[in-house]
């Protein structure tokens, strides 16, 4: 089962998402939500930064890790 998660980082923020993406076992995509639905690995520092952070970017894997659940916590409570 897939798990999606809607967030929002800053492109601060988006190397300690990647960081987080990366300490998992499993695939995680990172996409932006409206005009342009370009899905990336979210494991990829470049393909992240390519994103346009003023929109909901939304994020799906199919695995579950606690820390990357804590850490999708505090980039969605940035909303």
């Amino acid at each position: 089962m897939r798990t999606i998660r809607n967030i929002r980082l800053t492109p601060e923020q988006a190397p300690e998402f990647v960081r987080a993406a990366a300490g998992c076992n499993f695939d995680v995509d990172i996409a932006g939500s409206h005009r342009t639905r370009c899905t990336v690995d979210a494991k990829s520092i470049l393909g992240v930064m390519g994103l346009d952070f003023k929109d909901t970017l939304v994020v799906s894997y199919s695995g579950h890790s606690d820390a990357f659940e804590k850490r999708l916590g505090e980039f969605a409570a940035a909303f």
